[in-house]
């Protein structure tokens, strides 16, 4: 059992340690705040605001920097974008220091704690727009009832499907899987010595798909309580471990690859269920591969996918709240969101850019469809070191009791949350 130490945090100093954010390097400073840290209202003249950004690149750093420079020549405003070496460990020293940045990236993993520990301001339910907003992904930033940040862009899970291997099982487009029952037969008719039917990745942030499909989850974010011992989450992790049982499926460590992208692209497997950042993968590292997308099949309860997002946090320290939420308002457009679509490949979080998006990029729409019904993350406060023991548990899903495996979570939680 995980020691509990649950407790009202007043600053975030250690959370860089417990992080569920995969953000390379290290280092990085405090921000410097010439201006006081009372939180405020935009007094008189420009305000000068500071955003941090944990960037994917070029193409990401170059969008935002280009439209928040555009937002300060016509707000007379300046604003400064900084890249971080690990954002993590940089808002928790700006945090502890009473001299944050002003506007963030936030990962909803560790939004809660953000938001527990009093860093955030909740400007979200009066910004313009904000019912525009995927409602899904603002649960994903919501706690205790209040809402606090606009959602940046997003991720799905779907299905990729080998061209090649499936035309060599003799399938065709009536043969895409659309329930688990489908799943496993077309995994198992797609098996050879050569090549996995179905490849999955490691950890909650696959196989927790299949619980939302059965109309389950880890947590319940809305009354923030643990839920992994009810009998949905027991039946579906049955399900993927007797997929892994009967051959249908592998995970990615047992075909020699890192993910299951890499599984895929070698042509190690014939499906996987990853995210809309594979396509960046297919065609830099593995462009002759020849694939489809569809949505993930339906389980018992219904369609179901996990969502993987970011929102724009601005600090409760900032002087400059309200210029801060116009830049965010600047940053969320419908026309900017698809600019960082064609920039940088994130699917917009605004339902309004939708079918702009798919007419631009048909190729997403299984991914962008998962918006209406997806599954944000485990996001309530003090969960880190939780998930990342159910994470290292399910590494043994295929041997491993799955009973064993929920109420170990589920005592675990409890005591963080209790």
């Amino acid at each position: 059992m995980l020691p509990s130490s649950r407790c009202r945090r007043t600053s975030l100093a250690a959370l860089a340690l417990g992080s569920s954010l995969a953000l390379a390097g290290c280092g990085g400073g405090g921000f410097e705040d010439e201006e006081g840290s009372e939180p405020a209202s935009s007094g008189d003249g420009p305000a000068e605001l500071q955003v941090l950004i944990a960037s994917s690149g070029d193409a990401e750093t170059k969008a935002v920097e280009d439209a928040a420079q555009a937002w300060a020549e016509e707000s007379g405003n300046e604003v400064e974008v900084v890249v971080a070496n690990d954002i993590a460990q940089q808002l928790s020293q700006g945090f502890a220091g009473g001299n944050p940045p002003d506007v963030f990236y936030v990962d909803a993993g560790v939004f809660g704690d953000y938001a527990e520990a009093g860093n955030l301001y909740p400007y979200f339910d009066d910004m313009e727009g904000a019912d525009d907003f995927y409602p899904n992904l603002v649960d994903s930033f919501t706690l205790d009832g209040q809402a606090y940040c606009a959602p940046k862009d997003f991720s799905t899970l779907a299905l990729q499907i080998n061209t090649k291997a499936w035309e060599a099982a003799g399938l065709t487009d009536d043969d895409i899987p659309t329930t688990w029952e489908e799943l496993e037969s077309v995994a198992q008719e797609l098996t050879t010595p050569d090549q996995a039917g179905l490849v999955l990745g490691l950890g909650r942030d696959r196989v927790g798909a299949f619980l939302v499909q059965n109309g389950g989850f880890w947590v319940d974010s809305e009354s923030g309580e643990a839920t992994a011992t009810e009998p949905s989450n027991v039946e579906a992790l049955e399900y993927v471990q007797g997929l892994l049982d009967s051959g249908a499926a592998v995970l990615a460590p047992d075909v020699d690859a890192g993910w299951g992208g890499e599984a895929f692209g070698t042509e190690k497997a014939a499906m996987t269920i990853e995210g809309n950042w594979i396509r960046g993968a297919m065609s830099n590292d593995y462009p002759k591969v020849d694939y489809t997308v569809a949505e993930l099949p339906e389980g018992p309860a219904g369609k179901g996918t996990l969502l993987f997002t970011q929102c724009w946090g601005i600090a409760a320290e900032s002087p400059d709240q309200e210029t801060a939420v116009s830049l965010v308002e600047a940053l969320t457009t419908p026309e900017q969101q698809l600019a960082n679509a064609e920039a940088f490949g994130v699917m917009p979080s605004r339902e309004s850019a939708q079918a702009d998006y798919v007419e631009q990029f048909p190729q997403d729409a299984p991914f962008i469809a998962g918006g209406d019904y997806g599954q944000g993350p485990v996001n309530l406060p003090g969960l880190g070191p939780v998930v990342a023991d159910l994470d290292s548990q399910l590494e043994q899903l295929k041997t491993a009791d799955v009973t064993e495996i929920l109420e170990s979570f589920q005592e675990n939680a409890e005591a963080e949350l209790q």
